[in-house]
């Protein structure tokens, strides 16, 4: 990611440790950590909160195992500590922010988090003797003190996340700054070799045609459908009818349950007009492009409803398939031949199906029967009619494309990053200064090196 924000929080203790790392050979010198004297002591102050060496050193273990190469000269050394250093008191202030803004993270909050991060670090070794010399190694006395860090450390990180969402719902976070366009090229240029390579896309625009029912058929599920209705009038449950009946895969087992819904849910319109239109307690059988709904609302509040119905789909086959693939390609013939999109999207589309892609979807990440059907299709021209598969009916639906727009993958310029670098640089200015100005409201102290004055008076 360009220009990532650098307000990384507090990470977990990483096995081995830096201290064991400065003991490495000379011949490997990219991969030590800067030479200090492994004394723990006081590097800096938060309000009450004192900031050990031996913190320090653990973030520049974190970095070393990430693959950040070690400076070799003491001021590089001397500029990697210092940059944790103020990495941490920027955590550290943000931590006192969630405090006063009342936050609280208990150890339950963070205990599944810690027992995976445990259970990962004792998982590198090959059995338990091992784990606890390592352990031991580390300073920590037992396995239980380790623990005890991992938890500290995860709560303080929770704390964090806290207080970056109370400064931004008190608008902290909201003041506007500039971003030059020198700024977003400069953060390009220093980050254009670590990009992927950008993949080729498509946008486009559809028509998806199912296989219909017969009439016949149709009746067929009609009468099941009203013998169901009748049945729970007489007194049937209706969670055990659906149970036993309904042919929708996503509420049969729960009896037919569909939960609360607000308009614009995604239910198909004549669902939704019937399901905002009844009184609690009716029954009707409704039609919709999926079957006949037996439906009940069992429940009303504003702007809600809770419903529940069984789905009794009709009965396709090979004759409606047949039918289907033969208007798909006299819908191909009409879009042609000039017919506009919308009027045929209206009369032909399932409108279970999505229309549009405008925003260019990768092409790798189609699934495979649209990455075959875009294979070679330029931009404005058609797709011929392909199959798609539909899990719920058992029977292939046929799709048509328009691509819109086509772009061949290569490497990326930045015009093609230029408003999400912009973004980005925006959220990373917000955040520095609004950590400086906290800086300013608490009592500050950096103790390794050249000596700062403190920002605010210690209390």
């Amino acid at each position: 990611m360009i220009c990532a924000v650098a307000v990384a929080a507090t990470a977990f203790v990483m096995l081995p440790s830096v201290l064991a790392a400065q003991a490495a050979p000379a011949a490997a010198p990219q991969s030590e950590p800067p030479r200090v004297q492994p004394l723990d002591r006081v590097v800096a102050v938060v309000d009450q909160r004192a900031i050990l060496l031996s913190e320090v050193l653990e973030e520049v273990n974190v970095l070393r195992q990430q693959g950040q190469p070690m400076p070799n000269d003491s001021i590089g050394q001397h500029n990697l500590l210092m940059k944790v250093i103020n990495d941490l008191i920027d955590n550290e202030v943000v931590v006192v922010v969630a405090r006063q803004y009342k936050a609280e993270v208990s150890d339950e909050d963070v205990a599944r988090q810690v027992d995976d991060q445990f259970n990962r670090v004792r998982g590198n070794f090959q059995g338990e003797p091992e784990f606890r010399e390592a352990i031991r190694r580390e300073g920590f006395g037992t396995p239980e003190d380790y623990r005890r860090t991992l938890r500290e450390q995860a709560k303080r990180y929770r704390l964090q996340q806290l207080g970056y969402d109370s400064l931004r719902a008190h608008g902290r976070l909201s003041a506007p700054v500039q971003v030059t366009e020198a700024e977003v090229s400069a953060a390009f240029e220093a980050s254009k070799d670590k990009l992927p390579r950008r993949p080729a896309t498509v946008a486009f625009r559809q028509i998806v045609i199912p296989p219909r029912p017969s009439a016949a058929a149709k009746a067929v599920a009609q009468a099941k459908a009203d013998s169901l209705l009748k049945e729970i009038q007489d007194g049937a449950d209706f969670a055990t009818v659906a149970r036993r009946e309904s042919m929708d895969p996503g509420s049969k087992d729960l009896g037919g349950d569909l939960g609360w819904a607000r308009r614009g849910s995604g239910f198909v319109p004549e669902f939704e007009r019937a399901i905002f239109s009844l009184p609690p307690g009716r029954l009707v059988v409704v039609e919709t492009v999926f079957g006949y709904h037996v439906l009940r609302v069992d429940r009303v509040q504003p702007a809600e409803v809770k419903s529940r119905h069984v789905l009794i789909t009709p009965k396709l086959d090979s004759t409606d398939v047949a039918r289907a693939r033969g208007l798909a390609d006299s819908v191909l013939a009409k879009w042609r031949s000039g017919v506009a999109y919308d009027s045929l999207a209206a009369l032909y589309h399932d409108p279970a199906e999505e229309r549009t892609v405008l925003d260019g979807w990768a092409v790798d990440s189609l699934p495979e029967v649209y990455k075959s059907a875009v294979e070679g299709i330029a931009a404005r021209e058609f797709t011929k009619p392909f199959e798609i598969p539909d899990a719920r009916s058992g029977f292939p639906k046929y799709g048509i494309l328009q691509i819109t727009e086509r772009s061949e993958g290569g490497d990326y310029t930045v015009a093609d990053l230029r408003s999400r670098i912009r973004s980005q640089l925006v959220q990373e200015k917000q955040i520095r200064r609004m950590l400086d100005q906290l800086r300013r409201e608490h009592y500050v102290r950096v103790l390794f090196g050249a000596a700062e004055p403190a920002t605010k008076p210690a209390p």
